[in-house]
């Protein structure tokens, strides 16, 4: 299959609700994306730009992006955005929940310029970010959240999101804008192998290809199993917190198995309030939870920026 026919067979499976923002970094997959999506609606498609002001370089993608977009006639709204993690909380986590929040601003702004409300996000990641995504996902030991990888469409703060090039590999993408002749911006850290990501990218994929050509279709396929036995975990875990309340009571977590119970306190800790317990934490508040025999027994626990504690009946998430 050719470099365009990928690209065509992903937008006919893509129709997000009108108008559409597009997460515009300037590199290679997100200008495809761009262009692509401005081809199959013209006048209905507007670029987000997430200025991080991490790199020297940060100032020449936002320059970039504002010419493409003026070029190519699509709205743009530039977004500065500062990503500081709080302790006890990962960089990386820090980092995404600072973009998809720039992201989320730079929508509502971009209602208020067009008088018409953006409907719809897409974001640029493809095949080889999948496999990545999984692979890295493995490396740590993940559970069914991590294994099934990245989303296709979720909705999230009043939006569709959408990640129509998963099914894309990162070279179609440069292979067909290098067809139209048209430019990207090249991240420099893209190059530095200190970064996991990016030996997965440059050492891991290459040998993968050689031995599994059809790697990205396979690795794709499980993680849309692990995404579905994850919907099922939490379709119990909705059940279960009908009995339990949420946040939940205590009494109602210990007649749960030690799975269900490990399943609805994960459920809670990130549907209410955002955050994903480790393993290791996990294991200790069920612990806590066990002991937890007398009226006067506390429980308190460090996870993420907050603290999961005893009330009363209850558990509470504090920050």
């Amino acid at each position: 299959m050719s470099a365009a026919d990928g690209i065509e067979q992903a937008l006919k499976g893509f129709n997000p609700r009108l108008p559409l923002a597009v997460a515009f970094s300037g590199g290679a997959d997100s200008t495809a994306l761009v262009l692509a999506c401005q081809q199959r609606w013209p006048g209905q498609v507007a670029a987000i730009h997430v200025h991080h002001g991490l790199q020297a370089a940060a100032d020449d993608f936002a320059q970039f992006c504002r010419r493409l977009c003026t070029e190519h006639d699509v709205p743009l709204e530039v977004v500065h955005c500062q990503a500081r993690h709080a302790r006890g909380q990962s960089p990386e986590d820090a980092a995404r929940k600072a973009r998809y929040r720039a992201l989320t601003a730079g929508a509502h702004a971009l209602t208020a310029r067009l008088q018409r409300p953006v409907a719809s996000i897409a974001l640029a990641q493809h095949a080889d970010d999948q496999v990545e995504t999984l692979l890295l996902a493995l490396s740590r030991g993940a559970g069914l959240p991590g294994l099934a990888a990245m989303p296709g469409h979720w909705q999230r703060d009043g939006f569709d999101w959408y990640r129509p090039f998963l099914q894309v590999p990162g070279q179609a993408l440069r292979e067909w804008l290098a067809a139209r002749g048209q430019s990207w911006m090249e991240d420099p850290t893209n190059a530095d192998l200190a970064y996991t990501r990016n030996r997965i990218r440059h050492q891991v994929l290459p040998a993968l290809q050689a031995v599994f050509p059809m790697f990205r279709t396979t690795f794709a396929r499980s993680s849309q199993h692990a995404a579905q036995a994850q919907a099922l975990l939490q379709e119990v875990a909705q059940q279960d917190a009908q009995h339990s309340g949420l946040p939940p009571r205590i009494a109602a977590l210990q007649q749960l198995s030690p799975a269900r119970q490990a399943n609805l306190l994960r459920y809670w800790l990130n549907a209410m309030h955002g955050v994903t317990p480790s393993a290791a934490q996990l294991r200790e508040l069920q612990r806590q939870l066990a002991a937890c025999t007398t009226r006067g027994h506390a429980i308190d626990l460090k996870v993420a920026d907050g603290h999961v504690k005893r009330q009363g009946a209850h558990l509470l998430w504090l920050k």
